[in-house]
């Protein structure tokens, strides 16, 4: 899973850092800080969530296209 923050969209409204704390954060100015670049398997539902709860759509997330069986 890849994440993309658009820097221009996000207006700070923190629901990133509240439904996934181990991946995004807040900076001093409020917008969007990315915590790994790519979260552990166990946080994808978390990550998923946070990008649809971005009330800017500023979280953008790609799944891997290749499954190792």
């Amino acid at each position: 899973m890849d994440i993309a923050i658009d820097h221009d969209k996000c207006i700070g409204a923190g629901q990133c850092a509240f439904i996934a704390p181990e991946v995004f954060d807040q900076g001093d100015d409020g917008s969007a800080l990315l915590l790994v670049d790519r979260p552990a398997a166990a946080q994808f539902s978390a990550v998923r969530e946070a990008a649809e709860s971005c009330p800017m759509s500023a979280i953008a997330v790609a799944e891997d296209r290749e499954r190792t069986a």
